[in-house]
């Protein structure tokens, strides 16, 4: 395969529905036919007949868009709508919308709401197919409905057993197969009965998920402590609230979470929405695993962990949107990470000792901003009563960076 042209040729996105090629128009088949490359995957290109000098190919392994020729004459398969968490999203996040022509069928998402009765706006929608099925637990909730997007014949089992675990076992779970087709077929139990079977589910489905069980996090800032697993290097719940605050997670933005810790706040970035991206900095291998595991339990495993010490650890980051400091920041951390944020940038750093307290209040002088000192404290027995455990004060300092770019 050769690789994308500097020219501003388009490469046209097919959407393969259920049914094949006979689901596609005439004028469409016309321009497949005439194609010099068409790309997709085995079954994909099954469908499609034989053309004298037409190239077919399978996607590239490992799959890179970069690996696909961007040019007049290109034909890309995809599933249904290639714009719903398809490779049409990826091209045209790429390449620009004027360079990815998409020809889309019902999607697979669209089929199953219509099979469920579900409006578009009561549902969440998960695709797990090569990142494992850790993501839905982001969306679990009593009463949600969630539509996952399956990997294999495998993802229900899979889907239900993590349910059973995470305590969600009641849940009504709904395996749609080969929707659109003439094998399309749907089968309904709980996820503890689904678990516990060794039905063979279509390789092709969509899973239906009506929740039932615990209220335990939510997307708001501030999950109770002990939803993480930690060795007490984490940011309290209440501290952590109050960081996210200022931090101002938004949509498709990127955080450093600089000695993470738990990773307790890169993971609440990530979970107040499914486009946010977080890259947690933590110099103690334990406490990186450690960081794995609570992301993925916590539904959002895309988090990036890097094991290394700040500032060295940031030099060849992607620049972020956001940097949160929980501790030992220095004049260099600071002045990197004002350098490297994008315009409107937000720092927060916290500081606990009186040396690194005085750093901020320097860079409060310098740079303004917003200095604040927390304490909280908490109802705890004292013999026969009850009276107030203080914590350590925490010193927090916030900082945005001017929409132009440079520091004050």
């Amino acid at each position: 395969m050769v690789g994308m042209q500097p020219s501003r040729d388009r490469v046209l996105v097919v959407g393969l529905g259920a049914d094949g090629w006979s689901g596609l128009s005439e004028t469409v088949q016309r321009r497949v036919l005439a194609a010099r490359i068409v790309i997709g995957s085995e079954r994909q290109l099954a469908l499609v007949p034989d053309v004298d000098g037409q190239q077919k190919c399978r996607w590239p392994q490992p799959f890179t868009v970069d690996r696909i020729p961007v040019a007049d004459g290109v034909v890309v398969l995809a599933s249904g709508d290639p714009l719903v968490s398809g490779v049409g999203s990826t091209l045209v996040e790429r390449l620009g919308a004027e360079r990815v022509e998409v020809i889309p069928q019902v999607s697979s998402v669209a089929l199953a709401r219509a099979r469920m009765g579900w409006p578009a706006q009561r549902c969440a929608v998960v695709r797990v197919a090569g990142s494992g099925v850790a993501p839905v637990l982001r969306e679990l909730a009593p009463g949600a409905r969630v539509l996952v997007l399956s990997s294999d014949a495998t993802t229900p089992a899979a889907l239900s057993s993590l349910l059973v675990e995470a305590g969600f076992g009641a849940t009504r779970v709904t395996v749609l197969g080969d929707l659109g087709s003439g094998t399309e077929s749907r089968w309904s139990a709980t996820a503890a009965q689904v678990a516990g079977s060794d039905r063979v589910h279509p390789r092709l489905n969509v899973v239906a998920l009506e929740v039932a069980g615990p209220a335990r996090v939510g997307w708001a800032a501030g999950l109770p402590d002990d939803a993480y697993e930690h060795d007490g290097q984490l940011t309290r719940r209440d501290l952590r609230a109050g960081a996210l605050a200022r931090l101002l997670p938004l949509p498709g933005q990127l955080l450093w979470d600089v000695g993470a810790g738990a990773g307790s706040v890169g993971i609440e970035w990530m979970r107040s929405h499914p486009s946010c991206s977080a890259i947690a900095v933590e110099r103690n291998p334990v406490r990186a695993e450690r960081i794995t595991r609570n992301a993925s339990r916590l539904g959002v495993p895309a988090l990036q962990v890097v094991v290394g010490s700040a500032p060295g650890a940031l030099e060849d980051l992607p620049d972020p949107d956001a940097v949160f400091v929980g501790g030992g920041a220095s004049v260099g951390l600071l002045d990197l990470c004002r350098r490297r944020l994008r315009p409107s940038g937000r720092l927060v750093v916290h500081a606990v000792t009186l040396q690194t307290e005085q750093l901020l209040v320097e860079a409060l002088d310098a740079d303004g901003g917003e200095l604040t000192r927390h304490t909280v404290e908490t109802a705890s027995p004292l013999g026969s009563f009850t009276s107030w455990t203080p914590s350590r004060a925490v010193v927090q300092w916030a900082w945005t960076k001017p929409s132009g770019g440079g520091t004050p």
